[in-house]
């Protein structure tokens, strides 16, 4: 987007990261008389998702004075915003989906497990207004670029953009056994994975030329029989999933923000993760307000001993599992734990799931995961990763929805600082 008359020129990208975050800067309003402010459909669809109370036609004068004035009308950063799962279960789907969104969540989540996890939000979509819809994770190499392209624009279009696509590699053995798919360099096959798309989106919504010639993958035939329509709301924003610094630097590279993995202490978020996603940073010459952190962190919390020693023992299973995973032995050398490793992935292969929690201390259990009465979840939540994260996710069901409601409540009241130290 360009306003030619010496006043503001801005890129794209940056109208639409200042506009997400509130950040437009204080100007006189433009005479929008003559016709050159140009604006695409991405972003288009980008201000329907900040502007949801006007989800009709909007002429591009309104969009660019939106931007403009926003300062005027929203002061400070932006809130942390507050997920939560939702069912697999298409006949309960539109129940929580309404219950989530009125308690005051900002996203509805599914995860690609025993289900699809695109159905359940084509449902959630159809019984709410406001919250955004996302996967995390749909597996990424389970899928050919061009399939999800296709399936994040019609949810996208369907949601009148709300829907955010997040993604993951999984690990070799389901790649080529389970999904019987081509496994090879994730890193720099995900981050080729993820520009086909946006070339792709870009022939779509732009009509640029569908001319993506890759190490992996090649698009370039698409017909007008073959091309959507119905682009008003724009591409999704694309998360991805990592725990590696591989990986996380090619989500700060080429993604919209990172899922980081439940399976993460607050040292190896500060000493692993935060430096690779500032290198993917440097590589396409973006800043961290482009960007948007996601951290499901695990929570033991209940509303009565018994409640939280049974949250203690399924989250020490959770952890164990994990811990299993031999690409995951990094975040357990973090807090010195990375022995334990070879340990649980031997009784995995034995199938000692429930023997495998049992070697989660209380000291590995609280350095994976915030263990409070519900009074304090928040604050600690805050404590340890505030400084960092945009939005999180954890399990509340335990305990009242008016204690469910006081930590989603605060949580979202905190403004993202944006500028995470190196040290817990």
């Amino acid at each position: 987007m360009r306003y030619d008359n010496g006043a503001l020129i801005c890129s794209l990208r940056g109208f639409i990261s200042a506009h997400r975050h509130g950040k437009c800067p204080p100007h006189p309003e433009p005479d929008l008389s003559n016709n050159s402010v140009t604006v695409d459909n991405q972003l288009q669809g980008e201000f329907y998702r900040s502007n949801p109370i006007n989800k009709h036609a909007i002429s591009k004068s309104e969009m660019l004075l939106f931007c403009l004035n926003r300062n005027n009308k929203q002061k400070g950063k932006p809130k942390m915003k507050v997920d939560s799962g939702i069912s697999n279960d298409l006949s309960k789907v539109p129940e929580q989906a309404k219950a989530l969104e009125e308690l005051g969540m900002s996203g509805i989540m599914t995860a690609e497990m025993a289900h699809d996890p695109f159905f359940p939000l084509l449902v959630a979509a159809q019984n709410t207004e406001h919250v955004e819809l996302i996967t995390s994770i749909a597996v990424a190499f389970a899928r050919t670029p061009m399939i999800l392209a296709n399936i994040g624009h019609d949810l996208n279009q369907y949601s009148k953009g709300r829907f955010v696509l997040g993604l993951g590699s999984q690990i070799k053995p389901h790649i080529t056994k389970r999904f019987s798919m081509p496994w090879s360099n994730p890193a720099a096959r995900m981050r080729e994975y993820i520009l086909a798309m946006r070339a792709i989106w870009a022939n779509w919504h732009q009509q640029e030329p569908l001319a993506f010639t890759g190490k992996f993958y090649t698009h370039t035939l698409m017909t007008p029989m073959f091309t959507p329509t119905d682009t008003q709301y724009g591409a999704p924003r694309v998360l991805l999933a990592a725990v590696g610094p591989m990986m996380t630097e090619v989500a700060g590279e080429v993604a919209d923000g990172i899922i980081v993995h439940a399976f993460t202490t607050e040292k190896y978020m500060r000493e692993v993760t935060i430096p690779a996603l500032e290198r993917g940073f440097a590589k396409s010459g973006r800043k961290r307000e482009d960007f948007e952190i996601s951290y499901p962190s695990f929570v033991v919390t209940g509303a009565t001993e018994q409640a939280m020693s049974e949250a203690a023992i399924a989250t020490r299973k959770q952890i164990a599992f994990y811990g299993s995973t031999p690409a995951y032995k990094p975040v357990l050398e973090s807090i010195g734990a990375g022995d334990l490793q070879g340990d649980l992935n031997t009784m995995s292969k034995q199938g000692r799931w429930d023997e495998m929690g049992q070697l989660i201390t209380d000291d590995i259990l609280n350095a994976f995961a915030v263990v409070s009465e519900p009074d304090g979840v928040a604050d600690e939540i805050l404590r340890r990763y505030g400084d960092m994260v945009d939005r999180t996710s954890a399990a509340y069901g335990g305990i009242p929805t008016d204690q469910q409601r006081s930590i989603i409540d605060k949580l979202s009241a905190h403004q993202s600082k944006n500028n995470p130290s190196t040290s817990p």
